[in-house]
Formats: structure tokens, sequence, C-alpha cells
């Protein structure tokens, strides 16, 4: 056995430099390559590189979602765990396995993982993964967004660990299964074949960078990047008070019993590890608001990346943080409970709940709480021009919340990733509507000493064909939250214009199957961020400076600041 080296921090540094270039290298391929606006204009996608043993997460592009930090390692996880017990067929070089299973370690459905090995002089040096969010995985509605879906059949899709690509060649009988289960599928190739290429590529680069270094010398700083990881973490930790910290976080309705569920948190620290209990949630709901345990765990992490930045991303990061309370509740799915809202929707209220908890803290560190929705509005439907089906998914972004130092972005992307909405240029071209509408949302922003950023406010009119709308959102019902006195962002609004009679869905951020003819518009305004602070105590030239640019009417500002 070779022996394992001391490592210098040059060397370190130069390494883990390397590893990130790898993932940002497949990132940067598959939104290249990709043929869906989702994935190629909105980088709704991640990918990163997984231990051989136990699929703890190496590295991770720079530019892929958070969320998919912790999803991909529980993932990778299974699927080792799986074909070390027979479930899943061993791999060979050239296998790639595709799973978007969410009880086997995933999100929804709609995001598909890819997951090859790396081999190494006839082993398993690591594997290579990544996520890609597909604009329709079949399903009751086009772009798999059931909003009163109560059984994951009805999402779509399920697919387990399956070989999608053995010995480099596309298996056609699994994806004629694929593809004729899904929506628009002649078009879905493009995106399998950019997810493909991008593991291809990741290979390659990690090949080179083994050459140069030595796979002794990469797999110590593999180990070195954990361990410093966590040491990095802990630190962090100690400056948080011993706590206990609570707060509460709430999502609108489930989308089929219309009454909120609750998030409860306390967050304690003990010795150099933070617990987040979340006893007293929720139990388990009827619709798909449901959250599986990676999706909870990745978002608990992805909070904490947030507040702590700049520790690096490795599984070390996550193992001072202990997540429990959580079975028998909402934030604990099986099967069949559906789940189409827990990574795009739940997963932002559970970090919330983690800003809400750890402002009282560090209030010099976090936020007030951001839009927290990523406004998931699915159109499907047949365009009698191009002569062929559609599956249009668009995403939006709203405002941030305010902090000690400054007031929050507007029209940020959503807490649990980097996606930003598609050009309408690029949605226009691909899909029979046009955009009437694209502004900030005025006055969302929450009141406070630094006020919340504003939303986006945004109207679709449908030009031809019929089609079939769907949403999942929320902060329809409560808005960010506010922190140290400030106040809450403004809400969600959903309104379908029909025949000219305006709709406001019956639970106000979530609807499926409206009917939509040439003519019709959905008009969509998204949440500002929580203010910060006493709002009495803001500035009275930012005041001026936001009723100049009519950010606020005077009314509002009087209301809001006290001030006109």
């Amino acid at each position: 056995m070779p022996t394992i080296p001391e490592i210098d921090p040059v060397t370190l540094a130069v390494v883990q430099a390397g590893l990130q270039q790898v993932c940002d290298e497949m990132d940067l391929t598959f939104s290249r390559a990709a043929f869906s606006p989702v994935i190629a204009e909105a980088n709704d996608r991640s990918d990163g590189i997984y231990a051989a043993e136990d699929g703890a997460l190496i590295a991770q592009g720079s530019q892929g979602l958070p969320v998919f930090v912790g999803i991909m390692q529980f993932s990778t996880r299974t699927i080792i765990a799986r074909i070390t017990s027979g479930e899943t067929a061993a791999p060979e070089p050239g296998d790639i396995y595709i799973v978007n299973d969410p009880y086997l370690g995933g999100t929804h459905l709609m995001d598909v993982r890819f997951a090859m090995p790396f081999w190494r002089d006839g082993r398993i040096f690591c594997w290579l993964s990544n996520t890609g969010h597909w604009p329709d995985i079949g399903g009751a509605v086009p772009g798999g967004f059931s909003a009163s879906a109560t059984s994951a059949e009805q999402e779509g899709l399920r697919l387990p660990p399956v070989k999608l690509f053995k010995k480099g060649v596309m298996d056609r009988e699994i994806w004629d299964i694929i593809r004729s289960n899904i929506r628009v599928s002649e078009q879905r190739i493009g995106d399998v074949k950019a997810q493909a290429s991008a593991l291809l590529v990741g290979a390659e680069r990690l090949g080179a960078l083994l050459d140069r270094y030595g796979d002794v010398t990469v797999q110590a700083v593999i180990g070195e990047m954990r361990r410093l990881a966590a040491r990095q973490m802990r630190a962090m930790i100690a400056l948080i008070p011993p706590g206990p910290f609570h707060a509460r976080a709430y999502v609108d309705s489930d989308g089929v019993v219309n009454t909120p569920l609750t998030i409860a948190l306390t967050v304690e620290r003990r010795d150099d590890a933070l617990h987040f209990d979340f006893t007293g949630s929720s139990l388990p709901c009827a619709g798909p608001m449901n959250s599986v345990r990676a999706t909870t765990l990745s978002s608990v992490y992805l909070a904490m990346r947030h507040i702590f930045p700049d520790v690096p991303i490795s599984a070390g990061a996550f193992e001072p943080l202990l997540v429990k309370g959580i079975a028998g509740t909402f934030l604990d799915a099986h099967y069949p409970r559906p789940v189409s809202g827990c990574a795009a929707e739940v997963s932002q209220r559970i970090a919330e709940a983690v800003f809400a908890a750890l402002v009282q803290a560090l209030p010099d560190r976090v936020t007030a709480a951001p839009a927290g929705t990523s406004g998931n509005f699915g159109l499907g439907g047949f365009d009698p021009e191009k002569q062929q089906d559609f599956v249009m998914y668009q995403i939006s972004g709203g405002g941030y919340g305010g902090n000690a130092y400054q007031d929050g972005l507007s029209n940020g992307c959503s807490t649990i990733g980097i996606s930003k909405a598609p050009p309408v240029e690029i949605m226009e071209q691909n899909f029979p509507i046009l955009y009437r509408r694209y502004a900030l949302h005025e006055g969302s922003g929450g009141a406070g000493r630094h006020r919340g950023g504003f939303g986006l406010d945004y109207e679709i009119e449908l030009l031809r064909g019929s089609a079939r709308a769907s949403f999942v959102m929320d902060h329809g019902r409560t808005g960010p939250l506010g922190a140290l006195g400030g106040h809450d962002g403004a809400l969600n609004r959903v309104e379908v214009t029909r025949d000219g009679q305006v709709m406001v869905p019956e639970h106000l951020s979530k609807a499926q199957d409206i009917v939509l003819q040439p003519g019709d518009r959905v008009r969509v305004r998204t949440p500002g961020g929580g203010g910060y602070g006493d709002p009495a105590k803001r500035d009275p030239d930012l005041i001026a400076e936001d009723l100049r640019l009519g950010r606020y009417s005077a009314e509002q500002s009087r209301i809001l600041f006290g001030k006109s």
C-alpha cells in the first residue's frame, strides 16, 4: 500500500482548485450543450465529484445549485449501497446510471441525476454525478408540477438507478421506455446527451489532473479537504451562542388541503456541533409539499452555506450539522407521498426557518428572509404554427432580505440555487407566448432600517393554440419574514385572466390544469425580501431615493417608514 504523503499548503490549494475546475467545466459543458432553456439559459443543473466508498461530496461546481450539494451525495451513496447489495447491476467502464426516484436520495421527479464511476487502474477512484431539471417527466400535468397530486404516480415517471449507458452506448430499450412516458420526448435527447457529455468532459479533466499530480497525492488532498472543511465549520459554529434559538416558517398549503403547514425549528450549539430539531413540524400532507429526507438535510446544509460561505464545499462541512425531529413529519416523506414541491419550495421554507433562528444569534452575518419561492410555472399545449407540442417551465426571482449593512438585492435568484429566469427573448422564440410585462414588483420589499429587495412582476399572454397552466409556488399567504424589527416582504400574487375575467387560485400560490386560450394571460408578482431592523431608523436619504424611483408610493412610505 502506497505511503500517504504529507500535503503542503501550496499542493493542497492547487489540487483543490483543480478539482473545482473539473466541476466548473462539467457545469459549463452541460449548459452549453443542453436543449432546454431551463438548463441552457437558467442553469438549473449541477455537477460534482463524489467518493467511491460512500458517495461523500468531494467537490462541486461553483455555478451549480446549492440544494444539490447534499442531494447528489445521498443519491450517489444510495447507488453504491444498491450495487453492494446486488439490487443494482455492478458497473463497468463506460456505464452511466440514471435515477430520479425522490425516495432514494433525491428531490422531485423532474430533477434527473446521472452518475458515472470514474475508473483508474481497474478500480473505481470516485464517482462523477450531475443533476438536470427536465422540463417534463410525464405525470398529470405538463412540467410535472401537479399542485393537487396525492400520490407519486400522478407526478410522473419514477426511475430507480439503472444503466442508461452501458460501456459507453445508450441503451435504446431503456430510453424508449423513458420517452414513451414523457411529453415532447424528441427534444429530451438533446438534454440527455448534454448531461452525459458533461460527465465525459469531467472524466477527461480529472484524468489529466491525476496524471499531473499522482493518484496518491490527489487522494491525500481529498482527505485533507474533508478534515479542514469539518474543522472550519466547527470554528464557525463556535461563534454561535449556545441558545436555544427558536423559529417557525409556514408553507401556504399543500395544494390539496387549504391550510398552512408549519416548520418548527430549534437550533442549539452543543460542544462543537450545531443541532437542528424540527420536532413539532406538521404531519405528512396529502398534497405535493412533502419533503424527502435528503432534500430536508440538504436544505439545512445550504442555509449554513449562505451564513458561512467561506467554509469549503466538502462532506466534512456537513459533519458538525446534526438534524433530528423530522421522522413522522412532512419533512421526511416516504413513498407514495407526492413531493413535487419539496426541492423548489419546501426547501426554501426550511432555509428560512434556519435564517430566522440564527439571525438572533448572529445578527451581523444572517439576513432577513429572502423571497423563498422558485415561482414554478408550467405551461403545456400545442403550437399550431410550429405544428408541435410544447412544455414551458418558467422560474422567477424575488427580493433578498435586508441585512446589517445594506438593503436586499432585487429580483435575485432563489435561496436554493443560482438559477436565473430564462431571457424573455428566448422564451418568446421557443413558445407561443408574449410577455406583456416584466418589471420590479414595486413596494414589495419589507420595511426596515435596511429594507428587503423587490420581487418581479411579469405577465404572459398565450398567442395561439390552447394550453394548460399549473403553478407550484409559495408565500401567497404570509410574506418572507422580517428580522430584528423589520417587516415581512410582500406576498406572492398570481392572477389568471380568461375571457376578460380575473381569477385568483383558491390556494393562492398553487393550481393546476387551468385551460388557456389565445389572449388569456397569467400575471405573477413574486415576493419581496424581509426588512432588517427598525424601519423608523432608516436613513431619510434612502427613503427619498426609493420615492424618487417609484419603488414605493408616498402613501406606502408614510405607512411603512413613518415618512413621505
